[in-house]
């Protein structure tokens, strides 16, 4: 495992429990919004041991609910299915945060899995415009599917960017994921911290998501629909 930083404590990473977040080091995809840039390398001079990340992670045993694998990518790991058994063992819910890079990977995984928080960038053709990968949109919506064909809790939520999104894209995303049988959905606004590139961090997604009329349409698809603001 190539770890590249631990929350020790968050109450908003997995819902309805308290959790620690390991972020896995390294990530296929290029988005240009992304506010973690320095876990996109697989390597980093400041990663952390995993046998110190299990270490404490004993010492929550009975303070802490879950232990959610964020990113980077988690399902680039190598070893993301034993460390899942080790977790678990622990006593801790497992919580994955995932852009669905990997499907064959993640379907391996969502039988061990508690909760699972996937973004999906874009409608499957605008894909590679956000990610500056070709294929991905595939991959990404062939995890979607498996998602909901698991019937493990989640939620799907799009971060919103003017350079990315259009109210027209926006619907076309959300009628998408409504075709396939998506009913909890979140769109949440861009964080200029931490995003490496200064031309998209110049850009605001507040207009976006003060478009009562595109939320309400959106919303109407969704059994929930919620914005989470930056």
């Amino acid at each position: 495992m190539q770890i590249g930083g631990l929350t020790p404590l968050t109450s908003t990473d997995f819902p309805g429990c308290l959790a620690a977040v390991v972020f896995c080091q390294g990530c296929p995809w290029r988005c240009g919004y992304c506010h973690n840039p320095h876990l996109i390398p697989r390597h980093s001079a400041e990663m952390l041991d995993w046998f110190d990340v299990t270490a404490f992670l004993r010492r929550r045993q009975g303070l802490l609910d879950a232990v959610v694998f964020s990113g980077g990518e988690p399902t680039l790991q190598d070893g993301i299915d034993t460390a899942i058994d080790e977790v678990k063992e622990l006593g801790f819910k497992i919580g994955l945060h995932t852009g669905g890079t990997y499907p064959a990977r993640l379907q391996d995984l969502l039988p061990k899995l508690d909760w699972v928080g996937m973004d999906i960038k874009a409608s499957a053709q605008d894909y590679a415009g956000v990610t500056g990968t070709p294929n991905s949109g595939g991959k990404a919506w062939e995890s979607a599917r498996l998602l909901l064909a698991s019937g493990v809790p989640h939620e799907f939520r799009t971060t919103v960017h003017p350079l990315y999104h259009t109210p027209d894209s926006l619907l076309r995303l959300a009628s998408e994921l409504q075709a396939i049988g998506a009913r909890h959905y979140i769109l949440q606004e861009f964080r200029p911290q931490g995003c490496a590139d200064g031309i998209v961090s110049s850009f605001s997604a507040q207009a976006l998501l003060d478009d009562d009329d595109l939320c309400s349409r959106i919303g109407a698809m969704f059994e929930t629909f919620s914005l989470r603001r930056a």
